[in-house]
């Protein structure tokens, strides 16, 4: 007897067992997921969410963060360090806080405080006015006067030896002494002036560049005869920027020559000031800002500065020595987006412009402009080193530089359009907060640097980070969280979400997903729930729910719906281990 053959239906299984993370984009690769909450890189190759999180502190107005010994950040007016407070009077605006040695730099305030001794705080900048008489002497360095004998155009007929006389032949006057041995006047090539007045040198140290006005315009009179000095230009040269080159709290000397003793009772004015900057870092100590717009004295620059070597409060002190205050104009156009130094270089970025700064030892400091793609603007605070690598978020994604040109490395977050990023490098990994530019929400991104991987947590809007003694901190939503879970740790279970992309749409040959096996591992507690959704159909179905109630392994096999293809989405809370993904794939005929 004959009996009729029946064909056996051919299948085959594929399983993914490697998982790599975030992909968003219309054609993605076995292991990796369109859309995800709350996954981490730290199991790889397994997938699995992220730990618990904590909260630090819960300030009243949070601004900013640095590391220093412990997390240093401000609220309020306070500097905050061990959770003691230290009242600055800081404004409201969010804050720079950049390190040199053990002094953090508060900025826009132009304050600073000493880590290591936090009863050395103030200003800045500093600023006198007089209130009383000011005399003004011809001296020594050391603040000794002169008294020269001749004050007059022509050499005196002879002189004593070490005689002193003013010569007023030539503009500006030069004191000269008489050289018995020699039988010449000889220049004393620097001079200087005594400027006295209670009060008006202990706000400033030796060797500090001040600003010295209202001396252009004043009126003075002959103590004698009452008549008006009608010739005041070497008491009005001192008006402008100069050295202090010696001091005490009634007095300073300055580079300068004068004909007579001058005391006015006009204001005179003494300052130091910091340039307006839009950012600041420390490099090789010193530290350096840029500035695009209008400076302190109204004129409009595009200027990178540098303060005097291991002095942050000077910034126009130039003495002609390597330890001098510097300043270089820069060609391009547009405003500065950001700043931070890499490998031991200031490098200041504009959306289409890397400026570097090669440090010289002799003061000649350099600036190499590079055209490539820069910091977007509002994305400042996206600059961040991960193993070397500096990262940063550019108006097409975000970048890696390594000291070369910079790379794209965020082509798996899509063609969403992001910014005001805020970023932080934290052991191997890049997170990065930004915004949704068409949706207006947030989205937190993990870019695992050594795997090359990204995965995106939450909708968490942070507005500073700070890696700090092992941990990963963020101001959001007023409070100061740890993102690896130290402090108050989270009670509430993670609540995380993986979907795929499209499955079975590139599978020729009329094949269909006939099985689909999910081999996973479970906390106590913890639960999963997983959907599916067919062809171009947006509902999604569920497939199957399960909960934990002890500590063990689960394959879950799930038989879908025929399809051409589909989309997977597992959700769950709390614990998970997913190891696996296989498919059974079966062979269907032409007409189904």
């Amino acid at each position: 007897m004959r009996y009729p053959f029946l064909n056996v239906q051919r299948s085959s299984r594929q399983m993914v067992d490697v998982f790599n993370g975030y992909n968003h984009n219309m054609r993605i690769g076995e292991g990796e997921f369109f859309d995800m909450k709350n996954m981490t890189s730290d199991y790889y190759p397994v997938l699995s969410p992220r730990s618990h999180r904590g909260v630090y502190a819960s300030p009243e107005l949070p601004l900013g963060m640095i590391e220093k010994d412990s997390l240093c950040y401000v609220d309020g007016q306070y500097f905050v360090m061990n959770e003691y407070k230290i009242d600055m009077g800081l404004n409201d605006e969010p804050k720079q806080l950049i390190s040199m040695g053990a002094y953090v730099i508060i900025l826009p305030d132009k304050k600073y405080i000493n880590t290591a001794d936090i009863t050395d705080f103030g200003n800045i900048e500093a600023e006198f006015t007089t209130n009383a008489p000011v005399s003004f002497v011809l001296s020594r360095v050391d603040g000794s006067a002169y008294n020269a004998e001749y004050i007059q155009p022509t050499a005196p007929e002879e002189p004593a030896n070490m005689t002193l006389w003013i010569d007023t032949s030539n503009e500006p006057h030069t004191l000269k002494q008489w050289s018995e041995s020699s039988g010449l006047w000889v220049s004393i090539a620097t001079t200087y002036v005594k400027i006295e007045s209670p009060g008006i040198g202990a706000a400033f140290e030796k060797y500090d560049g001040i600003q010295i006005s209202g001396l252009k315009d004043t009126q003075l009179h002959d103590s004698n005869s009452g008549e008006p000095i009608v010739d005041t230009s070497d008491l009005a040269a001192l008006d402008g920027s100069t050295v202090v080159w010696e001091k005490g709290d009634d007095y300073i000397v300055v580079v300068g020559v004068m004909d007579r003793v001058y005391s006015i009772s006009d204001p005179v004015t003494v300052s130091r000031k910091m340039p307006n900057m839009d950012f600041v870092v420390e490099a090789n100590n010193r530290l350096w800002g840029c500035r695009y717009g209008t400076a302190i004295n109204g004129n409009v620059v595009n200027e990178i500065y540098c303060s005097k070597l291991g002095d942050f409060k000077n910034w126009n002190c130039f003495m002609g020595i390597a330890t001098d205050s510097w300043v270089g104009s820069v060609g391009t156009d547009g405003q500065f987006t950001g700043a931070i130094t890499h490998l031991g270089y200031p490098l200041f970025f504009k959306e289409n412009v890397l400026h570097k700064v090669y440090i010289s030892d002799i003061g000649a400091h350099g600036i190499q402009d590079t055209a490539c793609r820069g910091v977007q603007g509002g994305c400042n605070r996206s600059l961040a080193i991960v193993n070397e690598t500096l990262f940063y978020k550019a108006r097409s994604g975000v970048m890696a530089y390594d000291g070369s040109l910079p790379v794209e490395v965020s082509a798996e977050l899509g063609d969403v359009r992001y910014g005001n990023a805020v970023a932080c490098g934290h052991g191997n990994k890049y997170y990065i907060s930004m915004e949704n530019s068409s949706e207006k929400t947030h989205a937190l991104f993990v870019y695992d640097v050594p795997k090359r991987m990204w995965h995106r947590e939450d909708d968490l809007a942070v507005s500073d980070f700070c890696s700090c003694r092992g941990e990963l901190y963020a101001i959001s939503g007023g409070k100061i969280l740890t993102m690896l879970g130290s402090g108050v740790r989270d009670t509430a279970p993670v609540e995380w979400m993986v979907q795929t992309g499209e499955i079975g749409i590139s599978s020729p040959d009329m094949k269909y997903i006939s099985r689909i096996t999910v081999r996973l591992s479970m906390d106590i507690g913890a639960q999963l729930s997983m959907y599916a959704q067919y062809d171009f159909s947006d509902t999604w179905e569920k497939v199957c729910t399960l909960s934990s109630t002890n500590l063990r392994s689960f394959s879950i096999p799930i038989r879908p719906k025929r399809c051409d293809h589909m989309r997977l989405r597992i959700e769950g809370v709390g614990m998970a281990k997913i190891y696996s993904v296989t498919k059974t794939i079966e062979q269907g005929s032409e007409l189904s």
